[in-house]
């Protein structure tokens, strides 16, 4: 069971009507109703209500003996591939209901019941995809019949609400592209199919699919022609393609998806009011893995308009001042130093108390916006927030805004700064936050040498390079927990909330005797919400962008090199070890990679260092 007992911060809804219900009320941000179900997606939803009813008496049948495994494996991987064909209009409308219903991880989840964390099974394609394709298919059979009729179920109360959808023939150009995305960070990575890995087949399904709904809906001629033939070039790719592991990646985003992506764009980057409420998404990009991809003052409270390059200056100035501390000795930049990729270096980083440390390592601020929560235990909800942590950290600056407006106040330099920004009276708490948060905006990191070669923008990637990406997005498994393109862990293709992982890092990775960490990590953040058994020890996923140039690594620093992170997970974690991992979210399976994989899986992280941001 790969993933069956890990745990993702999916909140789900108490009942499936809730969840539809609040789906349907995204609609209400549209000025422009339209009633008009395209018919090509009437069929597709059609057959996959079909083809789940034709699953879920074939459950049924296996469950008394009366079909095989190979039998009942060949019946889901139909069905699955009928919602591969309409998933791009329905997880398009209905996006948490698909999530929590119908093709969500297969992973322990949480809900709130009142102010504390309940924990809910997962359900769906891919909890199906796992057990039937699972060695254990038979000892799970009753579950498997008991989540085919919830399937029925869940889609069939869908498929109603479908008819009274006042938008369905609205967005389809931005529902595309927004399926490129999942087919790029969740659908040719495996995470979609963590049981059959028939990644391959659900790709090619859903681009024909896409095609055949835009040869119907839109105008031939022009650029459409160009999309028509970009469509047939990546399913062709695809068709030619031997098996999960040989996929080049690579080239099917350059040469493909993202000419796909950008093609469509150009027809139509509208975005819809309420997808502005709901994702990270820039819909007026261009490239899944342009600068651009992401709008950065989505996760922040500072808005753009608020925003300006004396804000961003501001900010900077006080980022690099230690006279924020209580005893003026420490700064932001003691423990996130831009000639260190905005890391310090060591394991943990110092205290201001005399030969102490703080708890955990100080992870890199290139990039650190793109994120719905801050720290390694997830405890702050704003980048904004993020920075109180450490002005009242007694181990950190251990000081209060009081003290530190005081000081600024009597600083004729800020004073000035601070009214050539703001206007009079302005240094207060909002408007330092403000100016912090404007800066650490600022440290975006999106124009390394891979994004220059998958955009296209340098020629001749090294091929060692091209090798290590396409085995982070496949055969390493990587990219199932750092999406692309963060390579972290905000997840796609919404970008709007991140992950944690329970990995079984270790206290020292060179002991003879390995020995779990001790740390409890989102357990105790005193988020009472969140205090399950499911978290214990589970960490945020940060980005992989400027690895090479942050070491040491995971949240105790206990990891010197990037070899002795990648034989981490090549063995499988700490479950891999044989130790007793509660609920570890890394697979204990080995990976099995060759040393040649890990050099080039290396020489790929390296290749995107950008440290560009740092000249602000």
């Amino acid at each position: 069971m790969k993933y069956f007992c890990a745990i993702r911060p999916y909140i789900n809804f108490a009942f499936p009507l809730v969840a539809l219900c609040s789906a349907l009320i995204l609609w209400s941000f549209s000025p422009t109703p339209d009633y008009t179900t395209p018919e090509i997606i009437k069929l597709y939803t059609t057959e996959l209500n079909e083809k789940i009813i034709a699953f879920d008496k074939a459950a049924t049948d296996f469950e008394h003996g009366k079909i095989t495994q190979q039998q009942l494996q060949q019946l889901l991987s139909e069905t699955r591939i009928s919602y591969k064909r309409v998933e791009f209009f329905l997880a398009f409308h209905y996006p948490e209901y698909c999530k929590e219903h119908l093709n969500g991880a297969p992973l322990l989840q949480i809900e709130k019941e009142g102010t504390l964390p309940k924990v809910i099974q997962p359900e769906g394609f891919q909890v199906l995809d796992e057990l039937v394709f699972s060695n254990e298919a038979k000892e799970e059979k009753y579950e498997i019949t008991a989540l085919s009729k919830k399937l029925v179920s869940n889609y069939g109360l869908l498929l109603n609400g479908l008819a009274e959808n006042k938008q369905a023939n609205s967005y389809g150009i931005t529902a595309m592209r927004l399926q490129l995305v999942r087919i790029t960070s969740l659908g040719i990575t495996g995470f979609d199919t963590p049981g059959s890995l028939n990644a391959l087949p659900e790709a090619i399904a859903s681009l024909e699919a896409m095609k055949v709904f835009f040869e119907q809906n839109f105008k031939q001629g022009g650029l459409n022609n160009d999309i028509i033939v970009a469509f047939n070039g990546a399913v062709a790719q695809l068709k030619n393609t031997r098996s999960f592991d040989s996929l080049d990646r690579f080239d099917l985003i350059k040469n493909h998806i993202d000419v796909l992506y950008n093609k469509l764009g150009r027809l139509d980057s509208t975005q819809p009011d309420f997808l502005k409420h709901t994702s990270g998404w820039n819909t007026q990009s261009s490239s899944i893995f342009g600068a651009n991809f992401l709008d950065p003052y989505y996760f922040s409270v500072l808005k753009q308009d608020e925003d300006s390059p004396e804000l961003r200056a501001l900010g900077k100035t006080l980022f690099y001042d230690p006279a924020l501390s209580n005893d003026s000795k420490f700064s932001c930049a003691s423990c996130h130093n831009p000639q260190k990729a905005f890391t310090d270096g060591v394991a943990k980083s110092a205290s201001n108390v005399q030969g102490k440390t703080v708890l955990r390592n100080a992870p890199t601020l290139l990039n650190a916006v793109y994120a719905d929560r801050y720290f390694y235990d997830l405890r702050a909800f704003t980048l904004e927030q993020q920075a109180e942590h450490v002005i009242f950290n007694r181990n950190e600056f251990n000081t209060a805004y009081s003290a530190i407006i005081k000081k600024l106040q009597g600083t004729d330099a800020y004073a000035t700064q601070f009214k050539k920004v703001f206007g009079k009276n302005s240094i207060n708490r909002e408007n330092l936050s403000k100016a912090l948060a404007s800066y650490v905006l600022s440290l975006q990191s999106f124009n390394s040498d891979f994004d220059k070669y998958i955009r296209g923008e340098q020629n001749n990637i090294p091929q060692h390079i091209k090798r290590g990406f396409n085995l982070f997005m496949g055969k390493a498994n990587c990219a199932t927990c750092h999406f692309a393109p963060t390579f972290a862990g905000l997840v796609p293709p919404l970008y709007n909330e991140n992950e944690s992982e329970i990995l079984g890092v270790l206290e020292d990775p060179n002991a003879k005797s390995p020995k779990l960490d001790t740390d409890s990590g989102r357990f105790d953040n005193r988020v009472d919400t969140e205090k399950a058994w499911i978290y214990e020890k589970s960490f945020k996923t940060t980005t992989v962008r400027n690895a090479g140039l942050t070491a040491p690594y995971f949240h105790n620093g206990a990891y010197k090199t990037l070899e002795e992170v990648v034989d981490f997970y090549n063995n499988g974690g700490g479950g891999g070890l044989g130790l007793n991992v509660v609920n570890q979210t890394l697979a204990a399976d080995p990976l099995n990679l060759t040393q040649s994989e890990k050099n080039d899986l290396i020489a790929f992280i390296k290749s995107l260092n950008d440290t560009s941001a740092a000249k602000y």
